[in-house]
């Protein structure tokens, strides 16, 4: 064959060649050319929303944390404010109206009679020792009555009442120290110990401490050193929270003088002027008890003196609340008294039984269940409001 003829034949197989391969490489190639990612960028907008959509969700959460802050605000207890105690005796004057009957009118209506021969002063002595005066302040009385009545020579029921205010007021010992010892010293707090049998009022009575505390000015912290009564420290927390008072408590069980310790300890740090401490209702006739209260005394004044010690008297026990009384003077050194459930009572007299046999004075009387009803002691107004007449 020609070479011409071959190398044309060569030639033309290596075109198609060509022509083809262009033809095969060339999809390859257009197909980056269109844009493939456009189609979701242009979407992009479209899924904008979404996120736009969401960011109110978040927005509407907001209002509930907003609406449930309220109701933790109202949860939070109202601290109550209770009034000055000065003349609170006065106010509940009301509430000795049983001892008022028995013991200021009936002696009232029995010196104004016209003639006063041995048996009207025999019914003097037998008023004065229903109303729990005791023996021998009844005999005392009722020879200093006789004297003035004999001196008067009037039975005017203005002069007999002056009288008679000022002869109980005596037997009531005016110059005894009243005040309670709540004033803190070299930077420690008063700690005020307060103690007595089961069935007193005691916790009722410290709660009411701490109001009264209080309401003269002076801060307060309790400690529920009432480690046998399984309700003793939830309520004497009750009667904190009430007032913001602090309380200092322990397992049910723990020892008390452990817990009385913490809760000095606890004052210290926080410089209140005062802790009062709830100690276990014991009855004085157990021995082992006792000595455990006088314990609790010796733990605590490691760190503090105790200022005050109040024994809580029932005032409807009469005169066999002053057998545990003076058992309880012999192991902490009773400074005071206070006496509960005054108002149930017709024995408006045991205060001055109280003071005589004990030798301490009765610093707080307790005139019924509301919580500003213990009243600092005022002998003047108590006899006054005995009489039933307004107090001077």
């Amino acid at each position: 064959m020609d070479p011409l003829i071959v190398l044309l034949i060569v030639l033309g197989v290596l075109a198609v060649l060509l022509v083809g391969g262009a033809a095969l490489v060339a999809p390859k190639l257009r197909r980056p050319r269109p844009p493939a990612p456009r189609p979701p960028a242009e979407a992009g907008p479209v899924t904008a929303p979404p996120a736009e959509v969401t960011a109110p969700p978040e927005e509407v959460t907001a209002p509930p944390e907003e609406v449930t802050a309220p109701p933790e605000e109202a949860e939070r207890p109202v601290l109550e404010r209770p009034e000055p105690t000065t003349g609170r005796l006065v106010r509940l004057r009301a509430r000795l109206a049983r001892s008022q009957s028995t013991l200021g009118r009936g002696l009232l209506n029995l010196l104004a009679r016209d003639r006063l021969d041995e048996a009207a002063w025999e019914e003097v002595e037998d008023t004065l020792l229903m109303a729990d005066v005791g023996v021998e302040a009844t005999t005392e009385l009722v020879e200093r009555l006789r004297a003035r009545t004999k001196l008067l020579g009037t039975r005017d029921p203005a002069e007999l009442r002056s009288m008679l205010v000022e002869e109980l007021v005596s037997a009531l010992d005016p110059t005894l120290d009243r005040s309670l010892a709540a004033t803190p010293t070299e930077g420690k707090p008063a700690v005020l110990l307060v103690v007595g049998v089961n069935g007193s009022g005691k916790t009722t009575t410290c709660g009411k401490i701490a109001r009264v505390l209080i309401a003269d000015g002076h801060s307060v912290l309790l400690g529920a050193a009432d480690t046998f009564r399984a309700a003793a420290a939830d309520q004497l927390a009750t009667w904190g929270g009430r007032v913001g008072a602090e309380v200092v408590r322990g397992p049910e069980g723990a020892d008390p003088a452990s817990v009385a310790f913490d809760a000095v300890r606890r004052g210290i740090e926080t410089g209140v002027d005062t802790v009062v401490v709830d100690t276990a209702g014991r009855l004085h006739t157990k021995v082992g008890l006792m000595d455990e209260l006088g314990k609790v005394k010796r733990v605590v004044e490691k760190q503090a003196p105790v200022a005050e010690t109040l024994l809580v008297l029932d005032a409807t026990t009469g005169q066999n609340g002053l057998a545990q009384a003076r058992v309880f003077t012999e192991v902490v050194d009773v400074t005071g008294v206070a006496l509960t459930k005054l108002d149930g009572t017709a024995k408006g007299g045991i205060v001055i039984a109280v003071q005589r046999k004990l030798g301490l004075p009765v610093k707080l009387v307790g005139l019924g269940e509301g919580p500003d009803d213990l009243a600092p002691f005022d002998p003047e107004q108590f006899a006054s409001a005995l009489l039933g007449e307004e107090a001077r």
